[in-house]
């Protein structure tokens, strides 16, 4: 039963003009809930003010200054980029840095979707274990963890004294490129496995189990309907971990060797030991372009293959 509208009477029916007295009540309400909505005093906006003014102080004012600094110093022009694009070193740099942030993640990427998986099929008690170890260096200071392992990867160190004893001989490590990396994947690992634990234990096992119950063998069953489904992860973790290793510093400085220095650290040597503005603007606004290319190319193949991947669930073609 429908409630009877304004001006009827219960138990009687309600007449043509009745009924459109109520429908003209019943916007007249909809209309003054709108400008109550509307009204002056209701600035749910303003809430973001103050993020807004932090994020401009923060970050906004900065870019803009050394954007303006790249095409202005040491004179107008753009010199500077035409210094990065044809200076061999320069490219070197640019080219070292995004193989080794690729690196990076393919590293952090292939240790760390079975250390997620592993979490979501754990019990209780073997999850927190797992999420306790995920979280530690989180805990810890990120100068403390570079120089363990200037301790470990150092010519006598721990691993070359374990290598040695094995018979591998021992490597220098310490730096290296190879050293940077090591440091750089243990600091990054909780960037990669959180976001691939958070999409997988969304995913229902149910479909995997109807994979099965199609005939794919159990292999097979996780490679079509899984590891889709956890696309998502996979890209927000990739993307996490390839720009935040775009922009590392100490760990390069510290691991590595200035021979095989990283952009952040060329755009340190321009701004702080050669003051030379423009060119370390110059440096800045390609990372910046490069990390921005990045989100863009990830979005548009994100939404193309989870939009795909998402016809799992309505069908398995096993």
């Amino acid at each position: 039963m429908t409630a009877p509208s304004p001006g009827t009477r219960p138990g009687r029916p309600a007449r043509p003009a009745d009924r459109r007295a109520g429908r003209q009540a019943d916007r007249a309400r909809g209309r003054s809930a709108t400008a109550v909505e509307r009204a002056p005093g209701s600035r749910h906006w303003l809430l973001i003010v103050p993020t807004a003014l932090l994020v401009l102080a923060g970050f906004g004012y900065p870019v803009a200054t050394i954007v303006v600094r790249s095409v202005t110093q040491p004179e107008p022009g753009l010199q500077n980029f035409s210094w990065l694009l044809h200076d061999a070193t320069a490219l070197e740099v640019l080219g070292r840095t995004l193989v080794v942030a690729a690196v990076a993640t393919l590293i952090t990427l292939v240790l760390g979707y079975p250390y997620a998986y592993l979490m979501t099929v754990s019990g209780p008690a073997l999850r927190g274990l797992l999420m306790l170890a995920v979280l530690m260096p989180f805990w810890t200071s990120l100068m403390v963890r570079v120089f363990a392992w200037v301790i470990i990867l150092q010519d006598h160190g721990v691993l070359n004294t374990v290598l040695d004893a094995l018979g591998l001989g021992r490597t220098q490590l310490l730096g290296t490129t190879t050293g940077v990396l090591i440091g750089m994947c243990q600091i990054l690992m909780p960037f990669m496995v959180l976001p691939l634990f958070n999409a997988m234990r969304s995913i229902d096992r149910r479909l995997v189990q109807a994979g099965m119950i199609c005939g794919a063998p159990p292999w097979k069953a996780f490679w079509r309907v899984f590891v889709p489904l956890s696309l998502p992860g996979v890209f927000a973790g990739s993307l996490m971990v390839f720009i935040l290793s775009l922009g590392f510093y100490i760990t390069p400085a510290v691991l590595g060797s200035p021979r095989q220095e990283l952009l952040p650290n060329a755009l340190y040597t321009q701004i702080s030991e050669l003051l030379n503005w423009g060119r370390g603007g110059a440096l800045a606004v390609a990372l910046l372009l490069t990390a921005g290319v990045l989100l863009a190319v990830t979005a548009w193949v994100s939404k193309r293959v989870t939009g795909k991947s998402a016809q799992v669930t309505g069908g398995l073609e096993l």
